[in-house]
């Protein structure tokens, strides 16, 4: 595949993924978590059908691959969905475009837990820079939805600012995981089948909890608009998103992919702002420019001496 190719692939998956995580946020306010989780996995599900079959030149699917399929689908699918959706739905687009900044440095963690690799000390610094950027994003009061709130309800609203970061930085261990397995799977599958593949796990592992919250839901009191922006949000969560980045992974090594989830965090931010109308104050953009320091120093690539 041609390099420029895959970098396209790469980054417009990784934007796709920082919009629809801005937009989930009106999404939330419309549907119940794990019912939004359901439709979305649905709706993917039924515009792959025809990706799930087997290709005649595909090898079968090892154990070790199975199971490398349920864990990409039970990570970077169901949990980081349910991560993401109540992460924003109790802070802001703005905070989880910061905090999903930390991602390349979680992944360089991960790295050096699963796979033995020694984090350099320009990597320890870009996880420093992430830590300090989720802090201050954390604790800046433009975050809590309650600001002007005295007593018990300035507690609460803080308690809940806390816990919707702390699910965001869930959010970003579970996309790292994401990223590590993604690049494993495509040695032995194709990148639609993939993506086919863990939506169907994901619609398994949710629609307990789906049919639940749908049995008392008012169907008929939803927006046209919100029916529109849930179909965009299923097909570019399920669908494009994932197809992108398996297909940009097969012609690019993981630790240089990890470059382009800069833009993941960018493009939340500016639909946060641009879109839903969010304010951003000093707080978040000094947070934020941590957060880019700690991008380019866990993924800019070093010279090396001859």
């Amino acid at each position: 595949m041609n390099r420029i190719v895959a970098y396209a692939c790469l980054a417009l998956s990784m934007s796709l993924v920082g919009s629809y995580v801005a937009l989930s946020k009106p999404l939330v306010a419309v549907f119940p978590v794990f019912l939004l989780a359901w439709l979305r996995f649905g709706i993917g599900g039924a515009a792959m059908l025809h990706w799930l079959k087997k290709p005649a030149g595909e090898a079968p699917m090892t154990r070790q691959t199975r199971q490398l399929v349920f864990l990409e689908s039970f990570l970077g699918n169901f949990l980081f969905s349910i991560c993401m959706l109540f992460g924003v739905s109790l802070s802001s687009a703005v905070a989880a475009g910061v905090i999903m900044a930390a991602i390349p440095a979680a992944v360089a963690v991960l790295s050096r837990v699963f796979l033995g690799e020694r984090i350099r000390p320009r990597v320890a610094l870009a996880i420093a820079c992430a830590v300090f950027g989720i802090m201050l994003v954390s604790l800046s009061k433009t975050e809590l939805p309650a600001q002007d709130q005295k007593g018990l309800e300035a507690n609460l609203a803080s308690s809940r600012a806390w816990l919707g970061h702390l699910l965001l930085v869930g959010a970003v261990l579970c996309e790292a995981a994401y990223a590590v397995i993604g690049k494993k799977l495509t040695g032995a599958l194709g990148p639609k089948r993939i993506t086919a593949l863990i939506n169907l796990w994901g619609f398994a592992l949710v629609t307990p909890l789906g049919l639940w919250m749908a049995w008392g839901f008012d169907f008929a009191a939803v927006a046209p608009g919100s029916w529109l922006l849930l179909l965009f949000y299923a097909l570019a969560a399920s669908v494009w998103t994932v197809w992108l980045w398996m297909t940009g992974l097969k012609g690019v090594p993981a630790s240089q992919a990890g470059v382009f989830t800069v833009m993941l965090p960018v493009s939340a931010a500016l639909v946060g702002v641009g879109v839903l109308g969010e304010s951003v104050g000093a707080a978040q953009l000094g947070a934020f420019a941590l957060a880019l320091a700690g991008v380019a120093l866990a993924t800019l690539p070093e010279k090396t001496r001859p």
